[in-house]
């Protein structure tokens, strides 16, 4: 893992626009997180949660729910980056969500971070957009591609 990009204030934030953030170590996506997600989600589709007919299946393994893989960026984020002096920071949102192929049982996943624009809002302080990558070992597709917003003020 690179060494987490520090941020302290709105001010280094708005000119952290176009730095990539490097990656963050891997993670091995398991059934039993699968499984935790379906189980909080009510959604237990076959794909995800039944080892047996998923071998048989269009992706012959289960595969992890596309918003399981997206929630990863909020444990990806905080591996990425770092703040100081920050009063409060909100998940205010994504843009575009896109999940080029499956994230199969087993595969070791990372995130991929980017700075793709910053803005100063009202109350003094910034609305920050990162791009995070969530990339399969081995694949040529990423397993999701979420543009994250955060409201951020600091102290």
């Amino acid at each position: 893992m690179t060494d987490r990009t520090l941020f302290d204030s709105a001010a280094a934030v708005l000119g952290a626009v176009g730095q990539d953030l490097g990656a963050t170590d891997w993670l091995t996506m398991t059934q039993d997180r699968i499984d935790q997600f379906a189980a909080a989600t009510g959604d237990h589709q076959w794909i995800h949660v039944d080892p047996v007919r998923a071998a048989a299946g269009p992706f012959g393994a289960c595969v992890a729910h596309g918003y399981l893989t997206q929630s990863l960026a909020s444990f990806f984020l905080p591996q990425l980056l770092r703040y100081e002096r920050l009063s409060v920071g909100i998940n205010y949102g994504c843009d575009k969500v896109r999940f080029p192929a499956p994230v199969k049982v087993g595969a070791r996943i990372r995130g991929r971070g980017h700075v793709l624009a910053a803005e100063a809002i009202q109350g003094g302080g910034v609305q920050v957009t990162i791009r995070v990558t969530v990339e399969i070992d081995g694949a040529e597709r990423p397993g999701c591609v979420v543009d994250t917003i955060s409201r951020l003020f600091f102290a």
